[in-house]
């Protein structure tokens, strides 16, 4: 009987523990939000345009081409972020009737920003 009482006291003290909230761990990163948006879309080009709260940012444009020179798209673009290293990458790009085309721009290392 004894035993059966100290069992039971054990089961009841452990789903007394369990039932206690558990700390909640904040995340290690807080969330990316878009900070700025804009976008115009026309039938022969198009823009847009975005911003995030961790630094990103893309941009680009687009024209539908049909002359002796080129048909097709001809787009061009930059991107800019901050890589896992803290080095701030950057792009500039041109995609048309020679391919794709980025140039990298030399970056520096960024600071993160405090949470």
């Amino acid at each position: 009987m004894r035993g059966f009482v100290l069992f039971t006291l054990t089961v009841i003290v452990i789903a007394v523990a369990c039932a206690f909230p558990q700390q909640v761990q904040p995340p290690a990163h807080p969330a990316v939000e878009v900070v700025k948006q804009v976008s115009d879309v026309d039938i022969n080009s198009y823009q847009f345009e975005f911003e995030t709260s961790d630094g990103t940012i893309r941009q680009e444009q687009g024209d539908y081409k049909n002359d002796t020179e080129q048909q097709g798209l001809s787009v061009k673009g930059s991107y800019k972020y901050v890589a896992p290293d803290g080095q701030q990458i950057q792009v500039s790009y041109v995609a048309d009737k020679n391919g794709y085309q980025p140039t990298e721009h030399a970056g520096s290392t960024a600071s993160q920003p405090q949470a």
